[in-house]
Parts: structure tokens; C-alpha cells; sequence
């Protein structure tokens, strides 16, 4: 196909987006499409250890829409030099470089690239108790087994699940576990928008040690001037997606969401704090859900500056206070060109290490007799957020209140009381306090239908088989 067909399938794609958007912005869709591949098959090859070509085919095919580009994206991978650059037939061209055990890759520019130190790792013992021994534990019982059996399985060929780790624990014990092939108990996983949630975890501990505060102005430089509207955003508004930026929307993985303002920011900006904190306000602050990266991405800004200033102080921060109590290590945070980190989706970590991550919330934010989260805040996490229809509280998403997503999910089976870390195409970390679960699934499913990624199956078969309760009715 020529260069010109090739334009006029990406006009024609993004056409019914674009209309009410500038040229310029339809202009950022080569660019944006290359910067994401590029990352993620610079992160997963370097830091996960996966086969690029996997990556490459696994996470298009979740996507909408960029299967009618795919055949135009090429990458190569260098080895040696340990980078990843991607072209779209010479239309955009995307340049990721990994950047060191623990920190993960990021994405250049070309601009001066910040630079960032390895934290030597401190030999703490956890505090958690260990969830699982050295070895892969099988399913206790049948019902079990049967529930990781479907969660694997691929019952449409034409759209695939592509589960990669399933994680059971149950009374702060791993009860069942499995991986796809080429991943094991230490394979850093990426959990895109969980991400959002650990990052929630690590704010919460600076509330705790009052180096933040939930309900003032959060301290962002450019937001001081006088009269700035922006000045009264707050942590709680950055949790909850209500502080008003006119960034777009983060909700749609496709190609059409190319066109968000987000989206030039993640893939094409230096310093993705400063572009977030640059933007208008597009309603109050408070008085509108709008779910988009930027806030996190702010947010993670306001967590390095409290915690020392710096990406490498603000690792061995959340190592010291978050990773290390728990037990997680195998863990890695990508920071953008500028040090800042990219808080809205990038954090890898094991799928026992999202499930240590998950026990944390099930035990009221308590690890070995320390409180890691100040009191109160996992009753924070979960409480629902007015007017998020998808059923989103603070960092988290909930099935609390009475949004259309939390209806949706209790209606299919789900506890009423769930919340849980969830990332686009197909990542989760589910806590249901009422069964003392935490349910982890990973792997790279499409986000539409809602039963596509098997989830909703696999919730319902956990619960119904773990349930004591229902045991003792049926006399088993």
C-alpha cells in the first residue's frame, strides 16, 4: 500500500474524532502510535523479558482500530545499545531507551535526558508475611482449576483473551496460581492504570507522615500565580479525576484516542508533568469526573517533589516505605526524559507482587503490625466518586455506590463491597473484604465487551469456590 493510502486510512479512522479537533492534533496520531509501541516493546522486551514479537502482536490486537495500521508500524529492537525504535512508513518515528534495573525505559525526544541513579537495594526482611512459597501453587480443589482453565482458555479465536498471570490468594495466602508461557512468579508485569493505585498508596503515606495534605491546594509551582483557577485543585481532586484539566479523556484504548491532548503529552512531551500542569481548566475543579492520565501524572510530580525531589530519591522512597514492607521486588517505575515519573500507567511488577499490593488494602492498610496507609484511607480508596459512571473512588474503581459500572459489575455476579487497581486491556487487582480475596489477572485482552477479558467468569467462579458459607449449604 502506498504512503497515500496510508494517509487516508488513518484521516478515515480518526475522521469522526477529528472533526471537532484541530489539525494539529490529527497531525500528533503518527507520532503518538509509535511512541506507545515503542515503549512498551522497549519495557516488556528489557524489564518483563517477554519476545518483542509477542508484545507487539498481543497489545495490537487488544486495541481498536490499529489493526488497520499494524501492518505499517515496524520495529526494530537493538540488544546491545538496549533501545527500540518504531516507525510508521515514515509518517512518525519513536525512539524508547531502557534506562537501568528498576526504572524501566522511557521514551527520547531528543531533549537533555535527566539523569537518574540506581538506589542500591536495602536486604530489609518484609513485613508481610510471605503469600506463597519458591514454587507455582496449584489450585486447591477442583472448582479451582476449573477457574484458571477458563480464564486461560480462548473461547473466540477472532478476539483473544491473552492472559498472561492469574494470582488467588485467600486469607492472605496464594491459593492458586498460573502463568501463560514465558512468564513465571518473578516476570515484572505491566499494569498500565494500576499503576494509578500505587500511586494513590504512595500519596497516602505522605498524608501520613504530613507531607501532603488531602484537601489543600496540591503545590504546583504553576498554579500559584494570582488568580490562578487551577490554584484550588487538591490531592483528593487529582485521586478522583475532578480537577478539571482540559486534557481529554483517557477512557478508550484505540486508535481514535490517538487525538487526546493526554496522549501527545505521554508520547510526545519531554517533561509530561509540565505539559499536564500547563493545560486550562476546562470545568471547576470538584465539580466534574473526567478520567485522564494527567492527574496521576501531576500527582506523581507532587509524590517525587514531597519525597526528596528526585526520581532516584523518590524509588528508594516508595521502596523503603511501600515495596519493601510487603515484600514486592520485583518491581520497576518509569520515569519520563525530564525524571518525572509516568504515574498514570507505568509500574511493573510481579503478579504475586499486585497481589502483595492488593493484601495491603484487604489488611485496612496494615503490614506486619505497621500501618503503611494512614487510618482510614482504604475506606477513602474505596468510597465512589459522584458522577463517575464507570463506578471510580479515589485511585481505585469500586463497586460501592450506585454508578452504572459498579450496578453493572454487582448485577454480573461481583460483591457489592470489591474495589480494586484496574489497567486498560485487561489488568486488575481485585480486593473483596467480605471473602478475604484478592484476585490478580493480568494479560492483554480488549476492553470491549465487558466479559471479553473473562473476568467477570472468573470472579464469580473464585468467590463461589472459596465461599464457606456456601459450602456448609450444600453440605460439602
Amino acid at each position: 500500500m502506498t504512503r497515500r493510502k496510508l494517509i487516508l486510512i488513518l484521516a478515515a479512522t480518526t475522521a469522526l474524532s477529528a472533526l471537532a479537533l484541530s489539525a494539529a492534533r490529527a497531525r500528533d496520531v503518527p507520532d503518538v502510535a509509535t511512541g506507545f509501541v515503542a515503549n512498551l516493546v522497549c519495557t516488556e522486551t528489557f524489564v518483563s523479558g517477554l519476545d518483542p514479537a509477542r508484545v507487539f502482536s498481543e497489545t495490537l490486537s487488544a486495541m481498536p482500530g490499529v489493526g488497520l495500521i499494524s501492518w505499517a508500524l515496524s520495529y526494530s529492537v537493538d540488544r546491545t545499545r538496549k533501545d527500540v525504535t518504531v516507525t510508521l512508513m515514515g509518517l512518525g518515528k519513536s525512539h524508547a531507551v531502557y534506562r537501568g534495573e528498576g526504572f524501566g525505559c522511557y521514551l527520547d525526544h531528543g531533549t537533555v535526558v535527566a539523569d537518574i541513579s540506581v538506589p542500591t537495594p536495602d536486604a530489609k526482611a518484609a513485613l508481610l508475611p510471605d503469600i506463597a512459597a519458591s514454587s507455582i501453587v496449584a489450585p486447591e480443589t477442583p472448582q479451582l482449576a476449573a477457574a484458571l482453565d477458563r480464564a486461560f482458555a480462548e473461547p473466540d479465536r477472532a478476539t483473544l483473551r491473552n492472559t498472561r498471570a492469574v494470582v488467588v490468594v485467600k486469607n492472605g495466602h496464594v491459593i492458586a496460581e498460573r502463568y501463560a508461557d514465558g512468564i513465571g512468579i518473578d516476570t515484572p508485569l505491566l499494569g498500565f492504570s494500576a499503576t494509578k493505585s500505587v500511586m494513590s498508596a504512595l500519596a497516602g503515606i505522605l498524608v501520613r507522615k504530613g507531607a501532603l495534605k488531602l484537601d489543600e491546594p496540591a503545590p504546583i509551582a504553576a498554579w500559584q500565580g494570582p488568580g490562578d483557577p487551577r490554584h484550588a485543585i487538591t490531592l483528593d481532586h487529582l485521586l478522583r479525576h475532578t480537577a478539571g484539566l482540559a486534557l481529554g479523556s483517557s477512557l478508550s484504548a484505540s486508535l481514535a484516542s490517538a487525538l487526546e491532548p493526554v496522549n501527545r503529552m505521554k508520547f510526545m512531551e519531554s517533561d509530561m508533568a509540565a505539559y499536564a500542569e500547563s493545560m486550562p481548566l476546562e470545568t471547576a475543579p470538584g465539580s466534574a469526573w473526567n478520567y485522564n492520565d494527567g492527574n496521576t501524572v501531576i500527582l506523581g510530580h507532587v509524590i517525587r517533589q514531597a519525597s526528596g525531589g528526585s526520581a532516584s530519591k523518590m524509588m528508594r522512597f516508595a521502596r523503603q516505605e511501600l515495596f519493601d514492607p510487603l515484600g514486592m521486588r520485583n518491581v520497576a517505575i518509569e520515569f519520563d526524559a525530564s525524571g518525572n515519573p509516568e504515574a498514570s500507567t507505568q509500574m511493573l511488577a510481579s503478579a504475586r507482587d499486585w497481589a502483595r499490593f492488593g493484601q495491603l488494602y484487604l489488611d485496612d492498610g496494615m503490614a506486619g503490625g505497621k500501618r503503611i496507609l494512614p487510618e482510614g484511607w482504604v475506606k477513602y480508596s474505596a468510597s465512589a466518586t459522584p458522577n463517575a459512571w464507570v463506578g471510580q473512588s479515589a485511585g481505585f474503581w469500586t463497586n460501592l455506590g450506585d454508578s452504572l459500572g459498579a450496578t453493572y459489575r454487582v448485577e454480573h455476579g461481583w460483591p457489592r463491597d470489591a474495589f480494586f487497581a484496574k489497567g486498560t486491556i485487561g489488568q486488575y487487582v481485585i480486593i473483596i473484604p467480605s471473602e478475604k480475596l484478592v484476585i490478580v489477572r493480568l494479560g492483554r485482552s480488549p476492553n470491549w465487551p465487558p466479559e471479553v477479558d473473562g473476568v467477570f467468569d472468573l470472579v464469580r467462579a473464585v468467590v463461589a469456590a472459596t465461599n464457606n458459607k456456601a459450602k456448609l449449604a450444600g453440605g460439602n
